[in-house]
């Protein structure tokens, strides 16, 4: 049976440290917008070690490229093979799960910042880019020195992300001119290098919504790129997110991710839907971490809370919310396990397992913040009880990385496929 190891407990309780000195006493001015996310996040890079590890593993990995090319040898099938193509992943993935899960309790917005800039916008780059594109924004990126954006969304596209794509490049000679415009951006107000996603649209005789995607590494403060400012949310208050628009940005060759419009077999979907299980996945994690969260705050109301004399824990309704939250807890957390045990194997969750498990996980935080809610009554209302903000975080679960409906889709697809 999968449980956390020694090394796991001793990772939780030193994040957990570094959570009570330097996340919750700020966390009123992280959530007002009056403290940006970065630094903090610079700092538990740098706290522990994290930043040293990830130069020192994309220096590795960069001087391997540069000598595989330089053999003439491009590696691919190899690196492919490789852990399932999850490289170390797999060896490291339980301390990275209780670093996410823990930091999710606490301020899931603050993880996002990070986890869009590392997994989403960082980690395209390392799949689809060249070797000269690797070296020019992967080992700023990776330490955290500069913050990515990952842009995908669109206002009038939604869940359909490809087919009601309306942003589009044209060819220039070389280069390509850009227009269009995205939105709930994560990252997108602050990014220094901004992932972007969009259509080819040079040939008026293919239908809009089959034409190729493609992806382009654009730099803040470019010409013809507006960052929009942050944008007023219901929660994830910590993390900017807000809208990029695009007026004839000209962007040359080498900015193409891959170099070219067909990267392997197929195009930007291909890259982007990859993600998408990736993303899904740390949805369980941000979960788990607000359901273990709750879990506390109730256990520790219910003994200390008095109504008629009596600790409400021993009211039964009372019982039965606290029940309800540790069968919850206990679910997500076995679904992270069996992700892990996967990941260890080699072997990455379908797209379809990872919307089951982000469909069922969100569904399960939100329901137990809920339930947190209503156990702590009137102060379950009141900001300065933080159970009214984990309430606010888990509802943006069912809608962040594809809304649940869409879950729902990909989990009968791959069912009926089979």
């Amino acid at each position: 049976m999968y449980e956390w190891s020694d090394t796991d407990i001793i990772m939780r309780d030193t994040v957990r440290e570094f959570i009570a000195t330097e996340i919750r006493p700020h966390l009123d001015d992280l959530e007002s917008g009056a403290l940006s996310p970065y630094p903090i996040a610079r700092k538990l890079f740098s706290e522990f070690g994290l930043d040293a590890v990830a130069a020192d593993a994309v220096k590795s990995m960069l001087d391997k490229e540069r000598a595989r090319h330089e053999s003439g040898s491009t590696g691919e099938k190899h690196e492919k093979k490789a852990g399932g193509g999850l490289g170390d992943i797999g060896a490291q993935a339980s301390m990275a799960a209780v670093l996410v899960s823990e930091i999710a309790g606490v301020s899931i917005g603050l993880l996002s910042t990070i986890g869009v800039s590392l997994g989403l916008g960082a980690a395209t780059i390392m799949s689809r880019g060249t070797l000269a594109q690797k070296e020019r924004w992967l080992p700023e990126l990776m330490t955290l020195e500069k913050i990515a954006a990952w842009a995908i969304t669109e206002p009038d596209a939604g869940s359909d992300a490809f087919g009601g794509m309306k942003t589009y490049v044209k060819r220039d000679g070389a280069d390509y001119i850009l227009n269009g415009q995205k939105t709930f951006i994560t990252n997108g107000p602050d990014a220094d290098v901004l992932v972007v996603y969009a259509k080819l649209a040079d040939d008026p005789a293919t239908d809009p919504r089959q034409r190729p995607v493609l992806t382009f590494v654009l730099d803040s403060g470019m010409a013809g790129l507006t960052q929009g400012r942050p944008f007023k949310k219901m929660g994830m208050m910590s993390s900017p997110t807000g809208e990029l628009f695009f007026d004839n940005v000209r962007l040359s060759p080498d900015r193409l991710l891959g170099e070219t419009e067909q990267h392997g077999a197929g195009d930007g979907r291909d890259s982007a839907r990859a993600n998408f299980a990736a993303e899904r996945l740390g949805i369980a994690l941000m979960s788990l971490g607000i359901i273990n969260e709750c879990h506390r705050l109730c256990l520790d109301y219910a003994k200390t809370r008095t109504l008629w004399g009596r600790n409400i824990g021993q009211f039964q309704l009372i019982q039965l919310k606290l029940a309800r939250i540790e069968v919850a807890r206990m679910n997500v957390q076995n679904m992270v396990f069996q992700t892990l045990e996967r990941l260890g194997a080699g072997r990455m969750p379908s797209l379809a397992e990872a919307s089951a498990i982000k469909l069922y996980s969100s569904e399960a935080a939100t329901e137990a913040a809920m339930e947190a809610v209503q156990l702590f009554g009137g102060n379950g209302y009141m900001a300065e009880y933080r159970v009214e903000q984990l309430a606010r975080d888990a509802k943006s679960l069912m809608i962040y990385a594809g809304s649940n409906e869409i879950q729902v889709t990909h989990i009968a697809k791959g069912l009926l496929s089979g």
